[in-house]
């Protein structure tokens, strides 16, 4: 029998669009749902602790039955963002599935959806979520006024301070990207907008949004939770086919956008020797990030190697418990990625040298 896949919604939109206000609403109206919320850093977006507490998912000492875990990615664009830190929180909350009924993602505000949304093709992944929908939040006297944002400057700021960032692109264009991930499309802060501009906005969007994609407004983020969850668009089967200016077919060297996942496994016998044979995949191949176990002869610890690029870092975690059979093991994150070719020449890599006669 297949498991319940548990139901993730991607919340997205600019800095100032209402993103953070959205999501504290759906967790005051929680109405015992559990929900696992992953998002930048919480200090930063301002959540209030109190209430993420108060929906039983906060991170507090005091041993609640309900109290789960608050998991946060690190800052930057979302596609580096996915490679360096989306797959270990989600294996993390495949553990703890039966703890949580639905997943909130909020993603920074330079962040484009659709590469999130294609790793939820990875095969573990599959296996245990669905993304229910796309929310993009759209500031809309910001939209009406032809800058997207609320502060452009800051916005920009934003981006020149990030090396991982798009530089480049016009904000419209990072915009439409944002919409043309959407399953549903959020005109928010109604209560600064004129018929004539919520007509207009509106246009705006139906430009970038398929035809089916609904748009509700809103002020403050106040929708019934009906019209925000449940929507079971399952974004990842048919997100190849959403169009957009960034990691499209016609921009084949944004690798970031589009990337493989791949594992590779092996007997290894020194800390030294599994980084240098890891390190000759990456600078053999197109792989942005390493992240695994190594099983070490006559070591009752659990060795984690994780490396970005040639850099590497590794450290003992824990002991292998019981009911495991000690065995290393790599996910290769990357564009282009032979799974055969590259176990082959790990496993070479680790191939003892023979003796000189």
């Amino acid at each position: 029998m297949q498991m319940r896949k548990i139901p993730v919604t991607v919340v997205t939109g600019f800095l100032g669009s209402g993103k953070t206000t959205l999501l504290r609403h759906i967790l005051q109206n929680a109405q015992g749902r559990r929900i696992a919320v992953i998002v930048n850093e919480f200090g930063e977006l301002g959540i209030d602790g109190e209430i993420l507490k108060g929906c039983g998912i906060g991170c507090d000492d005091a041993g609640n039955e309900t109290a789960g875990q608050l998991y946060e990615l690190a800052n930057g664009c979302l596609c580096c963002t996915v490679q360096e830190e989306f797959y270990p929180v989600m294996e993390a909350l495949i553990e703890r599935r039966e703890q949580i009924d639905h997943v909130l993602i909020e993603t920074s505000g330079l962040a484009l959806p659709k590469p999130l949304v294609q790793a939820f093709n990875w095969p573990t992944i599959k296996n245990s979520f669905t993304v229910d929908a796309v929310i993009t939040v759209v500031d809309g006297p910001a939209t009406a006024a032809g800058q997207f944002a609320e502060n452009p400057q800051a916005v920009d700021a934003q981006r020149q301070a990030d090396p991982n960032l798009d530089h480049e692109s016009p904000l419209h264009e990072l915009f439409a990207d944002q919409l043309s991930a959407a399953d549903l499309v959020i005109l928010n802060k109604m209560d600064q907008l004129d018929a004539a501009q919520v007509a207009g906005v509106e246009d705006t969007i139906r430009e970038d949004i398929p035809a089916h994609v609904k748009i509700v407004r809103a002020q403050n983020g106040q929708l019934d939770l009906a019209t925000l969850l449940g929507l079971e668009a399952k974004s990842e089967e048919g997100i190849e086919a959403r169009h957009g200016h960034h990691g499209s077919s016609d921009d084949p060297d944004h690798h970031h956008d589009d990337f493989d996942s791949v594992v590779v496994h092996a007997e290894t016998t020194s800390r030294e020797a599994t980084i240098a044979a890891l390190r000759s995949l990456v600078e053999a191949n197109d792989i942005y990030r390493v992240k695994g176990f190594a099983a070490l002869p006559d070591t009752p610890m659990r060795l984690v190697i994780q490396g970005v690029g040639t850099r590497f870092d590794s450290y003992f975690d824990r002991r292998w418990s019981a009911g495991e059979t000690p065995a290393s093991r790599f996910v290769l994150i990357g564009a282009d990625l032979d799974q055969a070719l590259l176990q082959q020449a790990f496993s070479a890599a680790l191939a003892p040298t023979p003796q000189a006669a």
